[in-house]
C-alpha cells in the first residue's frame, strides 16, 4: 500500500471488487484507509479456505498522472519476496538436489572463505548466517549485475558467530539464496520462479520484473517524514557503528 504526505482526511475513492458475506467490515476498513490514513492506492485479497473471501482495489496506482489503480496493477512486494526466494531453494531440497545440512560451501565453493566453511543451507535460510550486512560499496551497475555482491558475501566473515544468533538478513537474503539456487540448479532465481512457480500457477509475481509489465506497476508515495522523537530512535537504531545501520547503508540503498 502507498501512503499519502498531505492531508489525512479526504473523500473516500470508489471501491472496486467485492466481499463475501459477513467480510463488509473489511470493505468499510479498507475504505477508511483512504479517508482517516492518508491512503494513495491499494489493493486487498484474502482466501479462505481456498476460496477469496475479500477481493478490493481503489484509489490511483500513481498520483501524479492520476492512473486509477486496476485490478491487475502490479505493486512492489519488498522483503515478501524472502519468503519467496526461500520456497525456491526449499523446492529443490524437495528434489533431493539441496540438502538442507550440508555445507554452503558443497555447492558455493567460494563461500567456504573466512570461516564460513561449516555454515549449513539451513542457517541461510534462518537469518543465522552473520552475514546481515554487506561489506563494500558498489555502484548501481555492480548491485543489478548480480556478481559483484555475490562475491563479496562469499569473501567476508561473519558478523557473529553463524548458528549461535538470528539477525535480519534484510539486504543480503535474496543474494544468499539466489546463489545458491544458482550454482545447484544453472538458472537465476527469477528464472527458477518464473519456470517453476509463476508460470504453472498463472501468477503475476516475478523477481526482476520483464520490461512490458512496467506499465502496470504502481507508483510508491513516500511516507511523511517521522516524528522528532521517533526520528531520534531511528538514529540511534541505524547508527553507522551498528549491525542494522551497516545493513541498511548495503547495495539495496542504491534503490531508494
Amino acid at each position: 500500500m502507498a501512503f499519502a504526505t498531505t492531508e489525512t482526511k479526504r473523500r473516500a475513492p470508489d471501491v472496486h471488487g467485492f466481499v463475501a458475506a459477513g467480510f463488509e467490515p473489511v470493505r468499510d476498513a479498507f475504505a477508511r484507509n483512504f479517508t482517516e490514513h492518508g491512503e494513495v492506492g491499494a489493493a486487498c485479497c484474502v482466501y479462505l479456505r481456498g476460496e477469496p473471501v475479500v477481493d478490493l482495489h481503489g484509489g490511483l496506482a500513481d498520483a501524479a498522472s492520476g492512473r486509477a489503480w486496476q485490478p491487475d496493477t502490479l505493486q512492489l512486494v519488498f522483503s515478501a519476496t524472502k519468503g519467496v526466494t526461500a520456497t525456491c531453494v526449499l523446492m529443490l531440497a524437495e528434489r533431493g538436489a539441496i540438502d538442507l545440512d550440508a555445507p554452503v560451501a558443497r555447492y558455493w565453493p567460494e563461500f567456504a572463505a573466512n570461516g564460513k566453511s561449516a555454515i549449513p543451507v539451513r542457517w541461510l535460510l534462518s537469518h543465522r548466517a552473520g552475514l546481515a550486512a554487506i561489506e563494500g560499496d558498489f555502484t548501481l551497475d555492480e548491485a543489478l549485475s548480480w556478481d559483484p555482491v555475490a562475491a563479496a558475501l562469499a569473501a567476508q566473515a561473519p558478523l557473529w558467530e553463524p548458528g549461535t544468533k538470528h539477525g535480519y538478513h534484510l539486504r543480503s537474503y535474496g543474494w544468499l539464496l539466489g546463489e545458491l539456487v544458482r550454482r545447484v540448479d544453472g538458472r537465476t532465481v527469477g528464472r527458477f520462479l518464473a519456470d517453476e512457480i509463476a508460470g504453472p500457477l498463472g501468477l503475476d509475481l516475478w523477481i526482476g520484473l520483464p520490461e512490458e509489465q512496467e506499465a502496470r506497476v504502481s507508483t510508491i508515495v513516500p511516507p511523511a517524514p517521522p516524528a522528532p522523537e521517533v526520528a531520534q530512535l531511528m538514529e540511534r537504531l541505524f547508527a553507522a557503528d551498528t549491525i542494522a545501520g551497516r545493513a541498511f547503508s548495503g547495495p539495496s540503498n542504491l534503490f531508494h
